[in-house]
């Protein structure tokens, strides 16, 4: 099946639709709440170059009541399937389907969910009690709805997306979970779908997360650069004790001091990064309105749990915030231990 631009996204309903509709090629599905944005055009580009002219692309757009707890803002999640239609289309899907509650829960609300673990427990999971038993409840239903071979994610929403990889790998689901970077405006600000609730003195307090993740980002790139640098260390050590074996004492002082701050063991790693993001956050607190911070921490992306000092490997700086009546959350990925 070959996608062209002069052939229209289909809108179906029902689960009968999408199983008689003939497929041929690889099927990428991107799932999504609807109120689609750039984000999630981006999702859909990468899922049609995924899928090839052969394959076909399926956007979901269904907006979850599970994964709603009490206070949270279910009645006013937008719905604007018309236009999320025509992005899907503009970007490259052969078919939206967007089914109805009852069409997901027929029963009701189902007795047996999938339960996230100790993962979903934590940042996001301590938060929102029961989210993520509810995301991966409706995940997992429309990975057998839309029995893709390939599914899409955006990085943005880490937690859910590594929860996600998590239930495919134990619970052994015949597809491939593939995660796609953030989009972000020209301010830096994460594309979500929450941004239009801000006012626009609401919307510059809220880009102190993403300036809270970059002053993070800087701050690990200054100490990688710094541990790039000590593997040069015994040299300059070794230039040190020749210095002062000439009672140049000063320049044998100054190369120390080199040789210290290239060292791995120097005070900073993860806490350092955290704090870097912290200090912005702090400061946005005073801010009119305020930036009212749920948490920031660095995790390990396997279990989201406190990186450790030391740490090396992959990591998330993740953060998440109130700005007036809005939640909103954000992440970037570092790298611990490579050399820059």
């Amino acid at each position: 099946m070959s996608r062209t631009h002069s052939t229209p996204t289909t809108l179906l309903h029902t689960a009968e639709s999408l199983r008689t509709r003939v497929r041929g090629g690889r099927r990428a599905v991107v799932m999504t709440m609807g109120a689609l944005h750039d984000g999630h055009a981006s999702l859909i580009r990468a899922a049609r170059r995924d899928a090839g002219p052969d394959g076909e692309v399926v956007v979901t757009v269904f907006v979850n009541p599970l994964q709603f707890g009490a206070g949270e803002d279910l009645d006013r999640y937008p719905r604007t399937l018309e236009a999320d239609v025509k992005i899907a289309e503009q970007a490259g899907a052969d078919a939206v389907f967007a089914p109805s509650v009852d069409e997901v829960y027929p029963g009701g609300e189902p007795q047996v969910r999938v339960g996230a673990g100790p993962m979903g427990t934590v940042l996001e999971g301590a938060t929102r009690p029961g989210h993520f038993d509810g995301m991966l409840t409706v995940v997992a239903k429309l990975l057998h709805l839309t029995a893709p071979d390939v599914a899409l994610f955006g990085q943005k929403d880490a937690q859910q997306l590594a929860l996600i990889r998590r239930m495919v790998r134990d619970l052994n689901f015949p597809v491939e979970i593939v995660g796609v970077p953030t989009v972000r405006e020209d301010d830096g600000l994460a594309l979500s779908s929450r941004n239009r609730y801000l006012s626009p003195d609401e919307r510059r307090t809220a880009l102190a997360l993403s300036r809270a993740l970059f002053a993070g980002r800087d701050r690990h790139a200054a100490q990688e650069a710094l541990r790039a640098r000590a593997a040069s260390a015994p040299a300059t050590r070794a230039r040190a004790d020749a210095l002062s074996a000439m009672g140049e004492s000063r320049a044998a002082a100054d190369a120390h001091a080199v040789a210290q701050s290239a060292a791995p063991s120097t005070p900073g790693g993860p806490a350092a990064v955290v704090a870097a993001a912290r200090h912005v956050l702090d400061e946005a607190a005073r801010l009119r309105p305020p930036l009212e911070l749920d948490y920031v921490a660095l995790v390990d992306p396997a279990d989201f749990t406190d990186v450790r000092p030391g740490h090396t490997g992959e990591a998330i700086l993740a953060v998440a915030a109130k700005v007036g009546s809005t939640r909103l959350i954000d992440n970037i990925p570092l790298t611990f231990g490579v050399a820059v």
